[in-house]
């Protein structure tokens, strides 16, 4: 049987030096199936039959190359956790190409494929565990509806990967319009090479931006307009990251999308119990990519980015003027998917406190943020009834019971004249039953561990369709156990 045709076309690599190198991936040992995501597979227009067929698991392995395809690391540099360290580059990333689909081109990569010029004396492997974690996650965040690059498959292999300890070695194939960071600007304007940034800007504002391309004037304003859409995306992307209580654990430049999309995950977390200042990275010391810290973080990323094009755009005002809009963005962006949250329709003055005093509150408490955030939505269907307190279960959630009682009845006030049965359904639609909890990871990882691939796949489809009910799965959307705590993820995971 021969291996259904990809369409390959010639991707940002296409540039070779200095912006990337030839870098064939390295075979692994008896490759087999960890999981695959035939959704993803249909969007992009291929059969899901493919993963019937050995070539195609021989080529997501790493192992042989699909006709055509061309398989490159690209260089980039970036600060990391403040702090500039110089060359980093695609250590254990190899596309293979774009390819043209439903939707759009998209260029799909192989993480763990095996080290490239950019490993940094590194492996370039990846190991199981985190490969499952990735392909969980950006497909957790495509449920949700927040901007994410996808994972398309997981390979795995007996080869032994040595971490914190002896792990077996896995890849994941990960598909995005593209994977161009912060990072790519930020290396070559480092190095003074300012005709490849002005290549890179033109590249992604071609091929990603069309509509920039009717800015008036020359390539410094049209730098400014790549500019000032990144700070539009990224704030937009923060606000969904904050308002469903995603931590990223790991936002260095490096890591940060120039389409807005959620890119890298390693020491990623969900929030169980809210806390503003949750570090969900063991190796975040100093708590720099702290969940209340992220907003802010991403606006230090895009100066980061403005200092790299400025060569370009020359004009400081310029550069500051399109940054500058994040301050507003942010906040905007935040409050109304929180006003969305609570269904609340329209906008008053007073409604940025009554979120605020929510939050607060959930803080003082180390609230489950999913789970109250579904409850209240149940229960405010439910005010029509007449029949007891439905609120119960909700305020089951607080220790101080009074205070949050206090805010209850000023939200309660806020619906006034709401249709309190329409709010509900449309509060549902936007506050997930289920998100990828630590714990529900950690339990599909072990699994896996054992040759059990069942629940990475049940958790796929659950968090496919994150906001219906899956009765059958009703204890993933219930309060992490005691034990969740205890896991820890670092750079590493």
């Amino acid at each position: 049987m021969t291996t259904h045709k990809l369409n390959w076309y010639p991707c940002f690599s296409k540039f070779d030096e200095p912006f990337s190198t030839i870098c064939p991936p390295t075979p692994l040992p008896d490759p087999y199936w960890v999981a695959t995501n035939n959704s993803l597979c249909n969007a992009l227009g291929i059969s899901p039959d493919i993963f019937s067929q050995d070539a195609f698991l021989s080529a997501m392995a790493g192992n042989t190359l699909l006709a055509q395809s061309k398989p490159r690391a690209s260089v980039y540099s970036g600060h990391q956790f403040g702090v500039w360290a110089g060359q980093l580059g695609d250590g254990r990333a190899i596309s293979l190409g774009e390819i043209n689909s439903p939707l759009g081109i998209q260029d799909i990569q192989l993480k763990g494929a095996g080290p490239t010029p950019f490993s940094r004396r590194g492996d370039g492997r990846a190991v199981l565990r985190s490969s499952i974690r990735e392909f969980l996650c950006s497909e957790a965040m495509f449920g949700l509806g927040i901007p994410t690059t996808r994972a398309l498959c997981v390979v795995g292999s007996p080869a032994k990967v040595y971490r914190e300890e002896a792990e077996t070695a896995a890849v994941v194939a990960r598909v995005s319009p593209s994977f161009i960071r912060f990072g790519h600007f930020e290396h070559f304007a480092s190095m003074g090479q300012l005709d490849a940034v002005n290549v890179l800007v033109h590249h992604v504002v071609q091929a990603h931006m069309p509509a920039l391309l009717e800015t008036k004037g020359d390539e410094q304003h049209l730098a400014c307009a790549l500019l000032k859409e990144t700070t539009q995306r990224t704030a937009a992307l923060m606000a969904q990251w904050q308002a469903v209580g995603f931590c990223h654990g790991v936002m260095n430049t490096d890591n940060m999308s120039i389409l807005g999309l959620t890119l890298d995950y390693g020491p990623f977390q969900f929030l169980d119990n809210f806390y503003a200042n949750h570090i969900c990275n063991h190796s975040d010391n100093q708590g720099r990519y702290a969940y209340a810290k992220q907003p802010q973080i991403a606006y230090w990323n895009l100066f980061c980015l403005a200092q790299a094009l400025m060569p370009i755009i020359q004009d400081q005002q310029l550069a500051l003027d399109a940054l500058e809009t994040y301050k507003s963005l942010y906040p905007n962006y935040f409050y109304a998917r929180m006003r969305e949250k609570l269904g609340i329709s329209d906008e008053l003055e007073t409604d940025n406190l009554l979120i605020q005093d929510l939050l607060t509150l959930m803080d003082k408490d180390r609230v489950d943020y999913t789970l109250f955030w579904r409850r209240l939505s149940n229960a405010v269907g439910e005010i029509s009834s007449n029949e007891g307190n439905v609120f119960d279960a909700v305020q089951d959630l607080f220790i101080h019971r009074e205070d949050f009682n206090q805010w209850l009845e000023r939200y309660k006030r806020r619906l006034v004249p709401s249709d309190t049965s329409v709010v509900s359904l449309n509060m549902l639609r936007v506050n997930p039953k289920y998100i990828l909890r630590n714990h529900l990871g950690e339990m599909a990882i072990r699994r896996a561990k054992e040759g059990d691939y069942s629940m990475v796949h049940s958790l796929l489809a659950v968090l496919a369709t994150p906001f219906n009910e899956h009765p059958d799965f009703e204890a993933w959307a219930g309060i992490a156990p005691d034990w969740a705590s205890q896991i820890e993820i670092s750079c590493s995971s």
